[in-house]
């Protein structure tokens, strides 16, 4: 099983339009960032996480000949504002791509793309099969059993996803008690860490290596970071032993 890391960056990506930080300025390619997603191919089976405004680049860049699902974390812009883009798999695969979110993403879905639900939609538009998901009932897509979980994004919940020993999170402020049970002492995290700063929604550098500690897991990975986080020549040297952080197009597994 390989994940990718598609995207490692907030909503308005990095570099910022109009910004001239040294983050933005920056020349080092682990500076730039995609906003975040992540693929996941295990054998014959490919699913990606999340669908924002760069899905097709990312797809041209590190996507898979055959996609066979989205698990969506929740409503937000930069997290499934590219599911027009998937046109290219129903072409290829010749059926509706499964898109996996929870009840009230689902409806946001279907009233942000409206003409994709409609009862007789036009030729060419995308073609999905959305499927509503609950935090601890896994599903299953080819040989992948995906376990959702429910994680805070600020008061929001919002979905995590565990598949066997691994767990990807983004987005993240507090992780509810029953989530915390399933995913201590895992194989691999992926977790989200904004900035240094405190914000109301997402977790800082710091609460996020809080929870790495109390979590155990044998290897994180850090995501969804800002520019205000700095640059990663900067911030990766200062972390823990097996606490990484990542950059598009970084694979772990195998």
């Amino acid at each position: 099983m390989k994940f990718t890391f598609l995207g490692t960056g907030t909503s308005q990506g990095i570099p910022v339009i109009g910004c001239s930080c040294p983050v933005c300025r920056s020349s080092d390619p682990r500076d730039k960032r995609f906003r975040t997603a992540g693929l996941l191919e295990a054998e014959n089976t490919n699913i990606v996480f999340d669908a924002g405004p760069d899905f097709r680049m990312q797809m041209l860049q590190w996507g898979p000949s055959r996609l066979d699902g989205i698990f969506i974390t929740h409503e937000h812009n930069d997290h499934i504002a590219g599911l027009d883009d998937i046109r290219p798999y129903n072409f290829m695969q010749k059926q509706p791509l499964k898109v996996f979110a929870m009840s009230r993403v689902a409806e946001a879905l279907k009233r942000k793309f409206d003409y994709v639900f409609e009862s007789n939609p036009y030729p060419g538009c995308p073609s999905i099969e959305l499927i509503e998901i609950t935090p601890g009932n896994a599903v299953t897509v080819g040989n992948l059993v995906v376990e959702p979980l429910e994680v805070l994004h600020g008061k929001t919940p919002i979905l995590g996803y565990k598949i066997a020993g691994f767990v990807y999170l983004t987005d993240v402020k507090h992780i509810p008690d029953e989530t915390v049970s399933a995913i201590t002492g895992v194989e691999a995290l992926v977790i989200s860490a904004l900035r240094h700063k405190p914000h109301h929604s997402h977790l800082t550098l710091r609460e996020a290596l809080k929870w790495i500690i109390n979590l155990t897991p044998k290897k994180a990975w850090l995501t969804h970071l800002s520019h205000e986080m700095g640059k990663y020549k900067d911030i990766a040297s200062t972390l823990p032993q097996n606490v990484m952080l990542a950059y598009d197009g970084l694979s772990i597994g195998s």
